[in-house]
């Protein structure tokens, strides 16, 4: 093949950095935005709040010259015009990291020194159950083979209170630790953690478990050893509902019964989940929607979206023609800074366009709750604001949305649709909501099945499908007919 060079013209889209830089921040949840802000702070010196956003317990900073009118807050700088060297693009072929310092190497190296102050660092960490064992451990005279034996059995607990797995192998692992151990001295151990708090941790399974509390309960206490013998034997047929075997085992009339399984019930099946602490995750609204008037306000929640400027005494240092290094750091810090603010500007300006569609869409739902809600696809919305769906997909992933029903991620404002006789369309949101009203309303003792719950909404001109009603059930976490029906 004769070798020779052609010229070809032709297009392809490319991301320049600064369209990189803006699409990171849109996909970015609250915390994260706040974190990239915080670290963008500390690693570019061109780059600060407004005086509105300052606390009165900021450092005094080193006086600056004089401001002139900057126009906005976003920090347009007055001598830096047109006749800048200071690129306004970067070539499409680099990425940001190529031109400019990444955040991260500064913020690597000034966590070890500074955060370690932050009260959010001092908190004591969470307790855990094999934390409140072994103090209760610590607590109990035990000799050194039996604390060594009830540290194994400890390390066995999971969260819900129960082990892991059978008391005989955790045996087989103490022998080769501990010789001549008998299988009696790892029981005996055993039962003093099962006296430990919570009751009944330290059991094999559920019908232990429910033992172990019933035990403790005082012997004067009404159908305590019925009750016992129930959970210790019985409890196949009390999940199975079998009463009339039930009564027989047992000897018991049905208002005895029915007592005695009233008992059970006081008892606690996860017993480790009481001292389970899991540290609080509060949800930070990005915007905020009210009522004001007859019309529905979308507002950008400010504490999310600090205003930031350009700071004038140090991008008043920078000289024009100066080739230095430092005059040139300080070049690619305010050019940085500037693209920072735009593409903040633009995450906002985006966020707020999707929120307003969106509540143009779900006015129903403001007024009336999960039953009005409409069906919704990003396909509405990015033809609504002019944007492609995968935009759309960004910004409504953790974004969550204030509302006066409560604090929704705007995801959950999409959902798909059935038909309905009238030849509209009726959102799965809202059949969710007609199913809880149903199951809520019927009678425990006789509760519907997915077929008639399906007929029900048929009758209301909604058609749905009984292996849907059993799906949305079961993503409401509602168990079917048949373990909804109260026996007692």
């Amino acid at each position: 093949m004769k070798q020779s060079l052609q010229l070809r013209l032709g297009q392809s889209l490319t991301m320049t950095p600064q369209l990189q830089q803006a699409i990171k921040l849109l996909q970015l949840s609250t915390l994260d935005l706040q974190q990239e802000i915080q670290q963008v702070l500390d690693s570019n010196m061109m780059l600060e709040m407004s005086d509105e956003e300052r606390t009165s317990f900021a450092e005094p900073q080193e006086p600056a010259q004089p401001e002139r009118d900057t126009g906005n807050d976003y920090g347009e700088i007055p001598n830096l015009d047109e006749a800048s060297d200071i690129p306004k693009e970067l070539a499409v072929d680099s990425s940001w990291e190529d031109v400019y310092d990444s955040p991260q190497s500064y913020t690597a190296s000034s966590q070890s020194d500074g955060d370690g102050d932050d009260f959010m660092f001092q908190r004591a960490p969470a307790q855990t159950l094999q934390d409140h064992l072994h103090w209760q451990m610590e607590l109990t005279p035990f000799s050194d083979q039996d604390r060594a034996i009830a540290t194994a059995i400890i390390d066995s607990i999971n969260d819900d209170g129960y082990l892991m797995m059978p008391i005989e192998e955790i045996h087989q692992g103490l022998m080769t630790q501990m010789e001549d151990l008998e299988l009696d001295e790892v029981l005996a151990v055993l039962h003093r953690i099962q006296h430990f708090a919570p009751a009944g941790v330290g059991a094999a399974n559920l019908a232990d478990c429910l033992a172990i509390q019933l035990r403790q309960l005082p012997d004067s206490e009404p159908f305590r050893s019925l009750a016992l013998d129930l959970a210790s034997k019985y409890l196949d047929l009390l999940a199975k509902k079998d009463l009339t075997k039930l009564k027989r085992e047992l000897n018991v009339d049905d208002g005895q019964l029915s007592r005695i399984v009233a008992l059970i019930r006081t008892m606690d099946p996860k017993p480790g989940r009481k001292i389970e602490n899991h540290d609080s995750q509060y949800v930070i609204p990005d915007v905020f929607v009210t009522k004001l008037g007859g019309d529905w306000v979308v507002s950008l929640n400010p504490d999310i979206a600090p205003k930031l400027r350009i700071n004038p005494f140090y991008s008043n240092l920078i000289k024009r023609a100066d080739q230095s290094a430092d005059n040139v750091c300080m070049k690619n810090h305010l050019q940085e800074a500037r693209w920072f603010i735009k593409s903040l500007q633009s995450r906002n300006e985006t966020l707020i366009k999707v929120a307003r569609a969106i509540v143009d869409h779900q006015k129903e739902f403001l007024e009336h709750g999960d039953r009005a809600m409409k069906p919704l696809v990003l396909r509405d919305v990015a033809e609504e604001v002019s944007m492609h769906e995968s935009t759309i997909s960004r910004v409504t992933t953790q974004k969550f949305m204030h509302t006066p029903n409560g604090i929704y991620e705007f995801k959950y404002f999409f959902s798909s649709h059935v038909s309905t006789d009238e030849g509209g369309e009726c959102s799965a949101t809202a059949i969710k909501a007609y199913i809880k009203e149903i199951v809520d309303a019927e009678d425990s003792d006789k509760p519907l099945s997915d077929h008639t719950i399906s007929a029900m909404l048929k009758e209301r001109g909604i058609n749905v499908a009984r292996r849907t009603i059993a799906k949305y059930r079961e993503a409401m976490s509602i168990p079917p007919s048949n373990e909804r029906k109260r026996v007692f």
